[in-house]
C-alpha cells in the first residue's frame, strides 16, 4: 500500500462524486429547460403567471406555474438549484488536481508539445480557466453581448481558439480534458455569479415590499441558456480521456470544436420540440455529418517532424528516474514480450486497431514514460494483459511492482545511470 496505491483510490472516490453531482446537475438542468419551453397559458391562472404545465410522474399528477419575474408574495418554503453545480465543479476541480498536477509529468506535460515545468504547467491549467470566464463574462455584459446569436458566434471562436491553444501547451489527453473544465468553469461561474445572485436580488425586492426589475431574470435566462447548449460537449470532453482517437490524434483541437456544433444540433432539437414548434429532423443529418468528419479527422496519422526526432528521444527527468531504476531491463523484456503486441503503432493482435489508451509500450523511453500505468495495470492488479491473453506470470507482477517503487524512490542500480544517459544520447528508435 503505496502512495500510488491511495491515490488510485482517492482518485476512484472523487471521480465518483463528479459523476454522481453530474447527474444530478444536468439532469435538474436539462429537466427546467424543458419545462420553461413547454409552459403554455392557462385560463384563470394568478396574475403575473407566464405559464403552467401539467406533468406526471410517480403514480401523481404535477401542476407547475412559472412567474414571468415573482409572485406577489414568497412562500415560506422555497428550494434553490445550486449546489449541484457547484459540487459538480468542485469535485472537478478536485479531479484535475490530483490526476493532472499531482502526476503533471505523466498526464500534463508532454515535452513533444511544449517543455514546461510542473509549476509552470500548473499555472497555465488554473490561469487558463480564470482567464476564460472573465473574457466571457466581460463580453457577455459589454454592447456585443446585446444580440444573442451575435454573443453565441463570438463564444464558439472563443473556444475554438482554446481547443487549439490548449493542444500547443499541454498533452492531447490534457488539451481535451481542459477545454472542458475551461467550458464547465464558465457553465458554474454563470450559476454562482450571475444566476443566482440575480434571483437573490429579486427574492430580497420581494420581501421589501419593491417591484423586482425584470433585467435580472432576462440575463439569467440568456446566461442559462449558454449552459444548456455548452452540456453535451463538456461530457464528450471529459469522457474523451478515455478515447485516443479523439485526442492523441493530429487534428484533436477541430475534433473538439466540431464537437461543441454538435452540441448546438442535438439540443436545438430538443428545445424546439419542447417548445412545441415542431421536430427539426434536419439536425439529426447535421449531427451525423459532424460525426462523421470527426471520425474522418481522427484517422488522418500525424506527421512525422523529422527536425523533432532528436527532442522526442530526449527522456524526461520522470522518466531517467524509471529508466535508471533497478530491474528496468527485466521490465522492458517483460512488457515488450506481454504488452506491445496491442500497444504499438501497427497493433499486431487480432480486433486491435489503435494502441489502448493511446499508450505504446515498443521502446525503453515508451516503457519509462508509462511507468505508473503498467505499475497499476499489470503490478497493482492483473487489469493487463486483459484476461491475461500473453499469459504474464506472478513473479513478472512482481517485478514490475520492485521495479517502479524503487524508481519512485529514486533509487539506481549499479551502472544504470550509464545507460539511461545513453538512452538520452541515442538516436530515435523510430528514426529511419
Amino acid at each position: 500500500m503505496d502512495y500510488t496505491f491511495f491515490l488510485e483510490w482517492v482518485q476512484f472516490a472523487v471521480r465518483w462524486l463528479h459523476v454522481i453531482t453530474a447527474i444530478a446537475w444536468i439532469g435538474s438542468s436539462f429537466y427546467f429547460i424543458a419545462l420553461d419551453l413547454g409552459l403554455v397559458p392557462e385560463p384563470g391562472a394568478p396574475k403575473g403567471v407566464h405559464g403552467a404545465a401539467w406533468q406526471v410522474h410517480g403514480g401523481g399528477f404535477y401542476h407547475i406555474q412559472k412567474y414571468l419575474v415573482a409572485p406577489a408574495q414568497m412562500p415560506d418554503r422555497l428550494t434553490w438549484f445550486k449546489w449541484e453545480s457547484y459540487m459538480t465543479w468542485l469535485s472537478g476541480f478536485a479531479m484535475m488536481v490530483v490526476l493532472y498536477w499531482t502526476q503533471a509529468q505523466f498526464y500534463l506535460i508532454d515535452p513533444r508539445v511544449m517543455e514546461l515545468p510542473v509549476w509552470g504547467a500548473i499555472l497555465i491549467s488554473i490561469g487558463s480557466l480564470a482567464l476564460g470566464w472573465l473574457l466571457y463574462d466581460l463580453i457577455c455584459k459589454s454592447s456585443f453581448g446585446e444580440n444573442n446569436t451575435r454573443l453565441m458566434l463570438g463564444l464558439y471562436v472563443i473556444l475554438v481558439a482554446m481547443a487549439w491553444g490548449y493542444t500547443q501547451v499541454f498533452s492531447g489527453r490534457a488539451a481535451l480534458l481542459h477545454l472542458g473544465a475551461f467550458t464547465a468553469t464558465i457553465m458554474t461561474a454563470n450559476v454562482f455569479l450571475i444566476i443566482i445572485p440575480n434571483q437573490k436580488i429579486v427574492v430580497a425586492d420581494l420581501m421589501a415590499g419593491r417591484t423586482p426589475d425584470p433585467k435580472y431574470g432576462k440575463i439569467a435566462k440568456q446566461r442559462s441558456t449558454h449552459n444548456n447548449y455548452l452540456t453535451l460537449p463538456v461530457i464528450f470532453l471529459m469522457l474523451s480521456n478515455h478515447y485516443p482517437l479523439a485526442f492523441a490524434s493530429a487534428y484533436n483541437w477541430l475534433i473538439a470544436s466540431l464537437v461543441f456544433l454538435m452540441g448546438v444540433t442535438i439540443r436545438h432539437f430538443f428545445n424546439t420540440h419542447h417548445a412545441h414548434k415542431g421536430k427539426p429532423w434536419w439536425t439529426w443529418g447535421a449531427t451525423a455529418a459532424l460525426f462523421v468528419a470527426i471520425v474522418w479527422l481522427s484517422a488522418i496519422p500525424k506527421a512525422d517532424a523529422g527536425e523533432d526526432m532528436e527532442d522526442s528521444a530526449m527522456l524526461t527527468p520522470f522518466e531517467q528516474r524509471f529508466a535508471a531504476a533497478p530491474g528496468f531491463d527485466e521490465v522492458s523484456g517483460i512488457v515488450m514480450g506481454r504488452c506491445s503486441m496491442c500497444h504499438a503503432n501497427e497493433p499486431g493482435y487480432e480486433g486491435i486497431g489503435h494502441a489502448p489508451k493511446g499508450i505504446k509500450l515498443e521502446t525503453p523511453r515508451e516503457i519509462a514514460a508509462a511507468a505508473r500505468q503498467i505499475y497499476v495495470q499489470a503490478g497493482l492488479t492483473d487489469a493487463m494483459p486483459p484476461a491475461n491473453l500473453s499469459y504474464m506470470e506472478p513473479q513478472e507482477r512482481a517485478a514490475i511492482r520492485a521495479w517502479f517503487r524503487a524508481g519512485e524512490a529514486g533509487t539506481k542500480g549499479a551502472g544504470e545511470t550509464d545507460r539511461a544517459e545513453a538512452m538520452i544520447a541515442a538516436p530515435h528508435p523510430n528514426a529511419s
